[in-house]
């Protein structure tokens, strides 16, 4: 079908363009649904960690001690304040994608050029596109001259492809591939100028897609969560049911109903985990602060928790592996092969001098594309000094690749000069057609071109020519050209990045490619960086063929996946996770956004990366340092295991509480503990749970042990029956110590005395022991933690204070005890804790 001239345009008429907004809607992508503030509140009174906290908060109040009170209920309004952030998330994606998909637009309206907002074209617009716009709509080149694209965002290829006018009626495909007549919303075109008709907007659109897409994704509670929700609901429920037990009780065999009250509220405040929330709050704020000295932001708090689980990091190739942009890396001249290192000064070697000088003259001055950039960067050097760069020459005139002939040339006269300098650069084949190679010639260059290509570079071919008459032809053929070489360019690889890859594999976690690129520059990033699988790659095609059987069985096996589309890498990412994975992964672009918000872990790059994937992701790298994800890591593992050390102390410090609360009740014996004993109690707990777990140091084998299976608890069987041990024994302890001041015909206030010393230093004693459960406490002392010092000189102080001070003394009903009781108390504490010191020598030496 003949093209037509822009002239003959005359594009929608005003009114048509008021129908269509009024019928189609704006060029612009639908806000999120929002709910309202109510239907906020009424999800968050069903968390259990929430009633959990209100109750506890209000029994606080009741007690009349209000500092803890207001303790409690400030985590109330940060679990308010967390649930609302995470439902303002996606409205700031998607807002994010708007900004970014909504350019300003130049049209053709009324037979007139109009520059309107990019959310005011509606289909069936006339964009003129030129060099450095922004696409605003999908759309169909109905005159394209000499258009390139950049289409990363969309796809994650660095280099633009090539578009061609329509010229017949064809059906929309993917962003894929060159010489399509079809642009889309959101890409950049980096040369060349054009018409295209508006076919979709808005939601219609691919990026459209891309946010519907995202829109709908949904992340899942995270075990961890899900975890301490089962625990704590078992845990509520049997003191709950405990404490009714006691108030009755009590209330029937001692015939006084408000001290089984009292009793009960005991009981409920010795065995109600609260610390629990309290913890996971803590130490999730904390691990996000000290995550962030390492430039990673953490945008979801609880991905904290999934670092150190991460079983597989899915990563994006451009952008993230690599930098996004190209550099020259071979030359081809003369027969030899010449590697070129651009951290080198003057690394052009003398046989590839007069090759580079024409590639830089069939640059234009300021280009968009990333090829010519490269080659206009060798200037910048050494051999920016020497008589092969012109920077006094003029541009007579420019011939543009067509179709026909993917090569340019440019044409150069010097400063007096009579005669015209011609360079021309494009696709190989289409240099050599220019210098008319016969077959024997283009087969000798197939071989330098194969090798070049094998190692993942795009290559280009150089030619020279020149012209004495004053009229230039109207075509590149009727110049005589001298073919001078071969250029080839390569998206070069991040530092360090061969040596995160490393330690990833050392810890355990699977790395794989995931790219919109060709599976054979896929291949060669991938054995620079040393992935694993680098020679088993899946492309997006093959992709599509498979069942989802199939995909999990391949997926095991894949090291690269190459030429996807957005909602393949959606479902790269669930199949991985169907299989039980706990997927990580990393991206900077448009395309990644969806993957990002459904990986358990999604990594957005912060500098290079879109507003749309820092917004989707869990975390965001500040530094785009790839080596910053190693120590996310670290930190991760770290945090759990610390965690696990918290939550093994509050098991096991609440069995002795809860005990002594609960034994002498249902034994008619004198009580020991009042609500007094329990707050002063919980002053250790909530701190050494809290701050003091927290700031331990890793232990020694944290990278370099496989991650935790991802069915694997907080909680194991293990675990649960190695703290109630510990509880259990410092129970029986504490119980040998109470019949034995009663034996000894020692009145109540004394009884308690001694019971409640017992009790704080063993608690001191289980922080000490579960510090490490590797090392023992020997060991773990020589380790400093200035949390625990403050701790432990806090408690020794006011014990003594409440043990001396008459005020104090009264206040807690205690008895006047001698001196060797409460040293026979401290050594029975400190005996309490000696079997799991040697059961940990024990577990040492059989590992």
């Amino acid at each position: 079908m003949p093209i037509p001239d822009i002239d003959s345009f005359t594009g929608l008429t005003s009114k048509t363009v008021a129908e269509k907004h009024k019928n189609e809607g704006f060029n612009e992508l639908p806000e999120a649904q929002k709910h309202s503030v109510l239907w906020l509140l009424f999800e968050i009174i069903h968390e259990p960690m929430f009633l959990l906290l209100v109750v506890s908060g209000l029994i606080y109040f009741i007690l009349g001690d209000f500092s803890e009170g207001v303790m409690l209920m400030s985590f109330v309004v940060v679990i308010i304040a967390i649930t609302v952030y995470q439902e303002q998330k996606t409205e700031r994606a998607l807002e994010a994608l708007r900004n970014l998909a909504s350019p300003r637009a130049l049209v053709i309206r009324d037979g007139t050029h109009q520059r309107i907002p990019g959310r005011e074209v509606v289909t069936g617009d006339l964009l003129i596109l030129s060099e450095g716009d922004r696409v605003p709509a999908d759309g169909v080149l109905l005159t394209a001259n000499n258009v390139s694209v950049d289409e990363s965002l969309l796809t994650g290829e660095s280099v633009p492809v090539r578009k061609t006018a329509v010229r017949e009626e064809v059906a929309a495909i993917r962003p894929v591939g060159d010489d399509q007549p079809w642009i889309f919303s959101g890409t950049l075109v980096v040369a060349g100028q054009g018409v295209a008709e508006v076919r979709s907007t808005g939601p219609r659109t691919e990026m459209g897609q891309i946010g519907n897409v995202l829109s709908t994704v949904e992340r899942g509670e995270t075990r961890l969560k899900t975890e301490i929700e089962r625990i704590v609901r078992v845990i509520a429920t049997a003191g709950i049911a405990l404490c009714i037990v006691i108030v009755i009780v009590y209330g029937l065999t001692r015939e006084n109903w408000i001290e089984g009250f009292l009793a009960g509220i005991t009981l409920a405040m010795a065995i109600l985990p609260e610390e629990f929330p309290v913890v996971l709050t803590v130490f999730l704020a904390l691990g996000a602060w000290r995550i962030s000295r390492y430039n990673v932001l953490t945008r979801q708090v609880t991905a904290i928790e999934t670092l150190g689980s991460a079983t597989v990091l899915c990563v994006d190739k451009t952008g993230t592996l690599t930098e996004n942009r190209m550099s020259t890396k071979q030359f081809y001249a003369d027969g030899a092969m010449c590697d070129f290192d651009p951290a080198v000064a003057n690394t052009v070697p003398e046989v590839c001098h007069e090759l580079a000088e024409f590639a830089i003259l069939a640059c234009k001055k300021d280009p968009f594309d990333p090829m010519e950039k490269a080659l206009l960067e060798l200037g910048a050097g050494d051999f920016g000094k020497t008589e092969h760069i012109h920077t006094g020459w003029s541009l007579v005139q420019e011939y543009p690749l067509c179709p026909s002939l993917l090569a340019m040339s440019n044409v150069w006269q010097s400063q007096g000069g009579s005669e015209f300098v011609i360079a021309a650069k494009g696709a190989p084949e289409a240099i050599f057609d220019l210098c008319h190679f016969n077959r024997k010639e283009i087969q000798d260059l197939a071989r330098p071109i194969d090798r070049m290509a094998s190692e993942g570079l795009r290559v280009l071919g150089v030619a020279k020519a020149s012209f004495v008459r004053s009229d230039l032809p109207g075509e590149q053929h009727d110049f005589t050209f001298t073919f001078l070489g071969l250029v080839g360019f390569a998206d070069p690889v991040r530092p360090q990045v061969k040596e995160a890859v490393a330690e990833c594999h050392s810890a355990g976690i699977r790395v794989v490619m995931i790219t919109g690129d060709y599976p054979l520059t896929a291949k060669n990033i991938a054995r620079q960086i040393g992935l694993d699988n680098s020679d088993t790659c899946i492309t997006g095609s093959e992709l599509d063929a498979m069942s989802g059987d199939e995909l999990r069985k391949r997926i095991r096996s894949a090291g690269i996946f190459a030429r996807v589309v957005p909602e393949q890498k959606l479902r790269i990412v669930n199949s991985f996770k169907a299989a039980g994975d706990v997927v990580a992964m990393t991206g900077d672009g448009v395309n990644d956004a969806p993957a990002l918000k459904s990986a358990d872990i999604g990594i957005a790059m912060g500098g290079r990366g879109t507003d749309v994937a820092r917004e989707a992701s869990s975390l965001v790298l500040l530094d785009d340092n790839f080596t910053s994800i190693v120590a996310a890591v670290r930190l991760g593992r770290r945090i759990f295991d610390n965690l696990k050390k918290a939550m093994a102390y509050i098991i096991s410090v609440h069995v002795p509480i809860a005990g002594m609360s609960l034994i002498p009740v249902l034994l008619n014996l004198p009580l020991v503990l009042l609500p007094v004993h329990i707050v002063f109690l919980e002053l250790i707990i909530d701190p050494a749970c809290s701050i003091v777990f927290e700031s331990e140091n890793d232990e020694e084998n944290v990278m370099k042990r496989p991650p935790r299976k991802p069915d694997e608890g907080l909680f194991t069987k293990k675990n649960l029956s190695l703290s109630f041990l510990q509880g259990t024994v410092v129970l029986a302890v504490v119980l040998a110590i109470y019949f034995s001041a009663l034996s000894r015909g020692m009145g109540e206030a004394e009884v308690r005395t001694l019971t409640f010393v017992t009790i704080v230093v063993a608690n001191l004693c289980l922080i000490l022991t579960n510090r490490s459960w590797s090392q023992i406490i020997y060991s773990t002392l020589r380790t400093p933690n200035l949390a625990m010092r403050w701790v432990f000189a806090g408690t020794l102080v006011c014990l003594t204070l409440v043990l001396f001070v008459p005020a104090l003394h009264d206040l807690f009903r205690f008895g006047s005890v001698s001196l060797a009781d409460l040293v026979v108390c401290t050594i029975a504490a400190v005996g309490s804790v000696i079997w799991f010191e040697c059961y940990k020598c024990w577990d040492i030496r059989a590992r």
